[in-house]
């Protein structure tokens, strides 16, 4: 008898509540002792990134506003294009945006939220984001944060280029901007329209703000997110804490190195509590708020990269996984001028300092990261005039801006590199 012939079926990525074919794009076609670090996998307790590029939290401000909306803080259609777009375009990890963990943690009123539970319309669209991103085989992160001072502005293309601050008729919340420190001097910046007075939280507050980062990063793990990144930068609630700019408390909370960091230690321990020991957790910080020889900084001290190389060395005991190192943004007087790869050096210094205390906390860089060997570089290190000991800046490159102009810069720099990577079966033809 002859051979009958039997079509294949086509057959779904696992675990996704629809059909699409099952995808990994992005990770490096038979990799060897050549494959650039860039495109080697990187194991983080129970989580393997593919290739050691993640697209970092960049705020859109495109959520439901209105409080008395089910929807409020709710990601959108919008956001699963937009995250999810990355996912098919061969990145490792895309993180979300920073997600408020109350609702006057958020910067404007349109920011994302995850102050509700599980029976929610934040966490059922927080799901589905998750779906799209693990339906093509990358992973999905979220940073959490307090805005604290920052907060109650409107969105930024009502406002313009300024920062106006949002009165209750706008959605915002006058009478609730919290901070370490109260009053007029502890404003982002001077001016009558751009931002709230904050006032001062209790100890109690202080408890009910680290409680809520917790929750919300086990909801979040509950919804299908594989990493949590708690928000520490850019002048945000608690950067405010850790900067004897913003903390003048002269409680438990305030004062001493050790006591500035007490919440950031009591955010990271209680939320490893939360998620367990599978789970990665990174923690973003500023690696100095650029205001060295500012006489703000000589009056009241400032956080600079030496306190930031402390801060790193504690954090194995905080279950902290990876540090995300970023800079500035918590007082308007810093001086820094942007540009390629410009924080770079921070993040190799830090993780010099954590390497030296015999410590394996990854190190994340991030900063106008643009250049596939540059990116390179960072992450496998160089034996030239930029870095004479060969070793890494970075165990991983963060890029943002990048993304939003070159979507599909991964497949270019892999194509840069001669690393052939397996692409998303829907737009191989198009990237051949």
């Amino acid at each position: 008898m002859g051979s009958t012939f039997v079509s294949p079926r086509a057959v779904g990525a696992p675990g996704i509540p629809y059909y699409t074919p099952i995808n990994n794009p992005g990770a490096a076609i038979d990799p060897g002792p050549h494959t650039p670090t860039l495109f080697q996998p990187l194991k983080i307790r129970n989580f393997t990134l593919k290739n050691r590029i993640i697209v970092a939290p960049m705020c859109m401000a495109s959520s439901e506003a209105d409080p008395e909306s089910d929807d409020v803080g709710t990601l959108t259609d919008f956001h699963i294009a937009h995250l999810g777009h990355f996912a098919t375009k061969c990145v490792g990890l895309v993180m979300i945006e920073a997600t408020a963990v109350q609702p006057n943690g958020r910067i404007s009123s349109n920011d994302s939220g995850l102050w509700q539970g599980t029976n929610s319309s934040q966490f059922r669209a927080l799901r589905r984001v998750a779906d799209i991103v693990h339906s093509q085989g990358a992973k999905l992160g979220i940073q959490l944060a307090h805005a604290g001072r920052k907060g109650r502005v409107v969105t930024p293309w009502v406002g313009g280029r300024g920062a106006v601050k949002a009165y209750k008729s706008a959605w915002g919340w006058p009478d609730d901007v919290i901070a370490p420190s109260c009053g007029e001097e502890f404003k982002w910046s001077p001016g009558e329209t751009s931002y709230w007075a904050p006032r001062d939280l209790s100890v109690a507050e202080i408890a009910e703000v680290v409680a809520a980062f917790a929750r919300r990063a086990s909801t979040a793990v509950d919804a299908g997110v594989d990493v949590i990144e708690v928000h520490g930068a850019h002048g945000y609630l608690l950067r405010q804490f850790l900067s004897p700019i913003t903390n003048r408390r002269d409680d438990k909370y305030g004062g001493s190195f050790e006591n500035r960091c007490r919440i950031v230690r009591g955010v990271t321990t209680a939320v490893r509590a939360e998620i367990g020991s599978e789970v990665p957790l990174f923690l973003r910080i500023s690696g100095t708020e650029w205001l060295e020889g500012n006489s703000v900084a000589a009056e009241n001290g400032t956080w600079d990269l030496l306190l930031s190389m402390k801060l790193a060395r504690l954090l194995p005991e905080f279950g902290v996984d990876l540090v995300d190192v970023s800079s500035g943004g918590n007082h308007h007087e810093q001086s820094i001028q942007p540009h390629g790869n410009y924080q770079v050096d921070l993040a190799g210094e830090i993780r010099k300092a954590v390497r030296a205390a015999g410590q394996k906390t990854f190190v994340g860089a991030v900063g106008l990261i643009r250049d596939p060997e540059a990116a390179r570089d960072i992450v496998q290190g160089t034996n030239d005039e930029t870095n004479s000991t060969g070793e890494p800046n970075g165990d991983v490159v963060l890029i943002a801006r990048e993304f939003l102009r070159e979507p599909n810069w991964v497949f270019l720099a892999a194509k840069k590199l001669d690393v052939k990577v397996s692409l998303t079966w829907q737009f191989g033809r198009g990237l051949l």
